[in-house]
Formats: structure tokens, sequence, C-alpha cells
């Protein structure tokens, strides 16, 4: 059975992090020197529907098989706030309103579990492990899909459940004010069939309303569309450097990981950078 914080040479920190998304849920241990899986991740249809008490219960039978007994971080779309479930995508409404603790203190008792919101734990990958890597001061992560996914990470330290992509610009097409992910996410360029050189305007705008608010350090940019940064990075007309995500097809696994290892005592994120807190 795996240590909570050793692996079984008793040399490296490990950690085990569990994603869930619409369709599938990936379990996986990870090294938590450099955020790599040390083996194949385990993957399982996400129930349908996706209530809170089918999850949780594909995740112990899930952890049951990996054979882990140490703290447990999860990945979830959807926003944790006081220990309640706040919002569902791509998960059932049944979410809205869940008691996260309890859920978990039922289907597994006596097991540390902490829960994060998806787009958080590709977030702190992406600091510790990836793209954001090396970056003192604030770096905010931006995942484009169906919606616009964020995250916050200043020194290393997630600043938890932003919902960036709901964050209302003013449309440069002049059709008045809307929601960042109605006009900029991944959806939009592919529903409109839009080149980069017509979508590219529309992410400089939404990266400049958030400039204007926060002053990062760093963008760092994911989704599918990230793997054709260089047909459309070039083409940004914001002022903050952008950098290409590299660690999103595991980045849920690794960042839970973390963040249950944190939360554990055993990862101090701010030291992981190596950054001060000032």
């Amino acid at each position: 059975m795996a240590s909570t914080t050793t692996d079984p040479s008793g040399t490296a920190l490990v950690g085990l992090g569990v994603d869930v998304g619409g369709t599938g849920i990936k379990i996986g241990r990870v090294d938590l020197a450099d955020g790599e899986l040390l083996d194949e991740r385990l993957i399982r249809p996400t129930p349908q529907p996706a209530t809170p008490d089918a999850i949780a219960e594909t995740i112990r039978e899930m952890i049951d098989e990996v054979g882990w007994d140490g703290p447990v971080g999860v990945a979830i779309p959807t926003v944790i706030h006081e220990g309640t479930a706040r919002i569902a995508h791509n998960i059932d409404e049944s979410w809205i309103g869940c008691d996260v603790v309890d859920l978990f203190d039922r289907h597994l008792p006596g097991r540390t579990v902490v829960m994060l919101n998806d787009a958080d734990a590709a977030g702190l990958t992406e600091v510790h492990y990836g793209a954001g890597g090396g970056v003192e001061g604030l770096v905010i992560l931006l995942t484009f899909g169906t919606g616009i996914g964020s995250a916050l990470i200043l020194n290393g330290q997630l600043i938890p459940n932003t919902e960036f992509g709901h964050l209302f610009v003013d449309d440069i097409a002049g059709r008045g004010f809307d929601e960042a992910e109605h006009l900029a996410s991944a959806m939009v360029r592919a529903r409109d069939d839009l080149s980069f050189d017509e979508w590219a305007p529309h992410v400089s705008n939404v990266l400049r309303s958030i400039e204007d608010l926060l002053w990062p350090r760093a963008f760092v940019l994911g989704g599918g569309v990230s793997e054709a940064a260089d047909e459309w990075f070039p083409l940004l007309e914001n002022r903050t450097p952008v950098r290409a995500a590299v660690r999103l097809n595991d980045a849920g696994i690794i960042g839970a990981a973390l963040y249950a290892a944190a939360h554990d005592g055993a990862v101090d994120l701010g030291q992981t950078l190596g950054v001060s807190d000032n």
C-alpha cells in the first residue's frame, strides 16, 4: 500500500490526485518533486448522472484499486467555497449546495480529502512544474475551451475560485458588453469559424481587461488551442508576457495531488518557487 509521503523506496515525496471531467475520472500517483506521474493513470467513465454520491463512490473504488491510504486531492469543475460546491459545469446540478466535507466523510471516512476547481489545479501545476515556473509575483492561467477557466497564483500560493471567463468586457465588434467566454473562448472561435487572425484580437481584449485590474507578471494560456501557440501568440497585443501551457493533459491530477500535500503540511507552495513573500 502506498505511503502518504514517500514512494516504496522511501526517497520521493508522493501525492495522489483525482481529476473529475464530464466524461472521465482520472487518478494517479504523482512525484511531487518534479510533477511527474509515477505510473499509468487509472481512468473510469464519469457516472451518469454525475451526482455527488455517484462520483464520490467511483473515486473511493478507484483509490482502493490504486491502494492509496494518504491525503487525496480532487480537481472538479465547480467552485468550492467554505466547504460547499457552488456551481456545476459538466457535472450534475445536484452538486450545487453539496457539503463536500460531509460527502467524503461518508465515502472515505478517516481520510483527508481536499477539493479544488479544475482550472485552479491546472494553474498550480503550470506554476510549479510547467510554463509558469520561476515567475515571481502574480501568474494567471486561462484555459480556452467551451468557456474560459482561470487560476490566480501569487508567489506560488493559489487564490482560489476565480471566474475570469465571466468577466464582462466591451466587445471590440461594437456589440456592447458581454462575458469574456462568450467573446473569446475556443468554442466561439469554432462556432463562428474564425481564423486566428480574426480570433486573436478578441483574446487580446480579454487579456487587456484583466491586466487593467491585476497587472500580472505572466499569463499562461491553455486548452487545445495552446498546441497552435506559434500561430496565434504573435498576434496578441496585450502587454504581459504570454506562455503556452505545457502540462494540461495531466494537470488536474498533478495540481490536485500538490494541493492535498500542501494541505497536509508535506509541501510549502510558497517555498516551492523559491521566492519571497513580498
